[in-house]
């Protein structure tokens, strides 16, 4: 991967492209472009102000994307502002991109490459890294020649070739080999990640995952439920990695949410394949929280994208609550609107708390949907089982017998396991003592 940082400079100015194509809807191209503006404000770089927007009213052009007349017009207008790297909106492939950098002489990147580093800059946990280490590998493989431009790649006499050929052959060695050996990591951290997963759901605790668009304020409403102290910026991808806290519910019973990396429309492919052992989170969890920023002007496009994502994890048909975050900063019109629109969504404003009751209601409700009544009799030196119960489901009524701990309550019926060893016929219901009738006289 190229390094268009210049490390000497103390910022780097890009010039920003956006693209609008006949497939598209009218003003999609504007709305990425300002996004695009944000993901380049997260990797360091300033923003030069003839950043713009161009239409493609035919087909794209295989050498630069654009046409000829337009790519000299860019550069130049990139050479007058002092530019130090064209950032384009679309995904460029390795001949587009060398194309690009041998016409202006300057760094030319897209949107994937902007991603990754911002995800090479936020994985922390030794998954994420990984995970970040292979999608940035595998997308630098078919782009090495851009690293060595300044040699020869004519083949020489002999079996060895050029100078350039045979260091690039190097590279490419190296890299496909590294890759190999992330492969291999990834499959042994995936392995340790499954077992502790099997180990949670042995606990008959029911589980939620936050997802949604980034930034929409997820890691901030996890901290506000549970009192985590998970980082919350005003940033995209302010957190990469998934963060499980417990949540006690009004009822008694414990929650296991989990907060997820955002979500974002054009994520690159290969980051979706590489964090799908990241959002396994979501496949596992006994439902969804879809949370969204009601206050940003394309929430829709939000609502759709991370929709999209969640069918691409094969997560599409888990239960899921759409949740509306932010009403304090909503225009009433457009609230109006949302109501209408999604009549069993929740409105919350976790800055101000409004809301947050009847979301945890609604959390009570979901955890309970596949839950079964039971009535059970559990001896005395199984207390252990006891404490399990009170943390998995809701205990109406227990009773200590000579017996053992008499208990009438509703469970997951994926926890069966603990509870059915125990399970015995339901307690009848005290008849009340018939009224006595005065004798006539």
């Amino acid at each position: 991967m190229a390094n268009f940082l210049d490390p000497k400079k103390p910022t780097t100015r890009a010039l920003l492209i956006g693209v609008q194509t006949p497939d598209m809807a009218s003003g999609e191209g504007a709305e990425l472009l300002s996004e695009l503006h944000e993901l380049v404000e997260n990797i360091g770089l300033s923003i030069s102000p003839h950043s713009q927007l161009i239409s493609l009213r035919d087909r794209a052009q295989p050498k630069f994307l654009i046409g000829s007349g337009k790519t000299a017009e860019i550069i130049a207008i990139a050479k007058e502002d002092g530019a130090d790297v064209i950032v384009i909106d679309e995904e460029l492939s390795p001949a587009q991109q060398r194309n690009w950098e041998e016409e202006s002489g300057l760094a030319v990147i897209d949107r994937q490459e902007v991603i990754l580093e911002i995800f090479a800059d936020r994985a922390q946990t030794r998954e994420a890294v990984l995970q970040v280490a292979l999608a940035r590998m595998e997308y630098s493989l078919p782009r090495l020649t851009r690293a060595w431009s300044h040699l020869s790649r004519q083949r020489g006499k002999g079996k060895m070739g050029g100078e350039g050929e045979t260091q690039l052959e190097q590279d490419r060695r190296l890299v496909r080999n590294r890759i190999t050996h992330l492969k291999e990591e990834l499959v042994q951290v995936i392995s340790q990640r499954a077992t502790q997963r099997r180990k949670r759901q042995r606990t008959p605790v029911p589980g939620a995952a936050i997802v949604g668009y980034t930034n929409a304020g997820k890691s901030t409403l996890l901290n506000k439920l549970t009192g985590a102290q998970v980082l919350a910026a005003d940033k995209l991808f302010a957190t990469l990695d998934p963060t499980t806290r417990q949540l006690a519910l009004p009822d008694g019973r414990t929650l296991l949410l989990t907060d997820t990396v955002g979500f974002i429309r054009r994520l690159p492919h290969r980051l979706v394949e590489a964090f799908k052992a990241t959002l396994e989170e979501v496949v596992a969890a006994d439902f969804l929280i879809h949370l969204l920023d009601g206050s940003n002007p394309n929430v829709d496009h939000h609502h759709e994208t991370t929709l999209a994502v969640l069918g691409e994890l094969g997560a599409a048909e888990r239960p899921t609550l759409t949740v509306f975050n932010k009403t304090d900063a909503i225009e009433p019109k457009t609230l109006a609107r949302l109501r209408a629109q999604h009549p069993e969504a929740l409105f919350i404003s976790v800055h101000t708390g409004e809301g947050l009751d009847k979301l945890l209601a609604r959390f009570e409700e979901l955890a309970v949907d596949d839950q079964q009544a039971v009535e059970l009799l559990i001896p005395h030196s199984r207390y252990d089982v006891v404490a399990k119960l009170h943390g998995a489901g809701r205990i109406k009524e227990q009773e200590s017998l000579d017996e053992g701990v008499r208990i009438s309550g509703r469970f997951p019926r994926k926890s069966a396991a603990l509870f059915t060893p125990f399970l015995v016929e339901p307690k009848p219901a005290k008849k009340k003592p018939a009224k006595a009738q005065r004798k006539s006289r």
